[in-house]
């Protein structure tokens, strides 16, 4: 995964937004943070990984997938805050079936643990907990990467917009 073109493209839009809402120069870290776990609900929500009482199953693979890179804007975004410029994700993805709860709250540890120490190792161990928790949901990095793409444009078309 290019996570420094993906880390560039973010800083983009991150400083697109910041300038046409007069936030330039504002930390945004802990909304940033808020606006993560948010989306971590969301993603859960679609999924229904979690919902033992009932019998309807999950949303489309698409809206998934929209959802899961709605969270990759915000984990790039928290990272840029933080001045990390890239993460090393070359350590194989590949696992043997993966609880989807189970995956969820290792992400969320990880954000609260991040969040706690604003350390690197911790970011590095959120963005590999957020791409295992894209490999139990059935994704792959090209999958991952490619939808990042499209969304990123829809988020830059937003702003254009005055969303």
């Amino acid at each position: 995964m290019n996570t420094k073109q993906l880390f560039e493209m973010q800083r983009e839009l991150d400083r697109n937004i910041e300038q046409s809402k007069g936030l330039s120069g504002q930390s945004l870290l802990e909304r940033k943070f808020l606006a993560f776990y948010v989306e971590l609900g969301e993603l859960a929500n679609e999924t229904r990984c979690f919902k033992f009482w009932s019998d309807k199953g999950p949303s489309a693979r698409q809206t998934i997938l929209e959802e899961y890179v709605d969270g990759l804007h915000f984990l790039l975004s928290v990272g840029i805050e933080l001045s990390y410029e890239s993460v090393d994700v070359n350590a194989d993805h590949q696992v043997q079936e993966v609880d989807q709860t189970a995956a969820f709250l290792s992400v969320y540890r990880c954000l609260e643990e991040l969040r706690q120490n604003r350390a690197l190792s911790s970011y590095e161990k959120l963005f590999h907990a957020y791409l295992m928790l894209g490999v139990a949901l059935g994704f792959g990095e090209a999958d991952i990467e490619g939808a990042y793409h499209e969304k990123n444009q829809v988020n830059f078309q937003r702003q254009r917009e005055g969303y």
